[in-house]
């Protein structure tokens, strides 16, 4: 692994709890505004529970590189 990649790996592992909060919270606030899907809320939030993970985790590691861009810009280059 590169140090690139492991700087990445580092940037996603932090931002992952707050992509996973926000997605969770979009899931979370659908089900419960749809009348049709508050109905099966035991079936929903936690299929919301186990996609926001599986969603979460590619997620922030494409937001990652955003995340470093400025530090990226500003090291010398060798």
């Amino acid at each position: 692994m590169t140090s690139n990649n492991q700087a990445r790996l580092r940037v996603s592992a932090l931002i992952f709890a707050m992509v996973n909060a926000v997605v969770f919270g979009v899931g979370l606030v659908t089900v419960l505004t749809t009348p049709a899907l508050a109905q099966h809320g035991f079936f929903w939030i936690p299929a919301i529970v186990v996609s926001s993970f599986a969603i979460s985790l590619p997620l922030s590691w494409y937001i990652a590189p955003m995340m470093m861009q400025r530090f990226i810009q500003s090291r010398p280059s060798h």
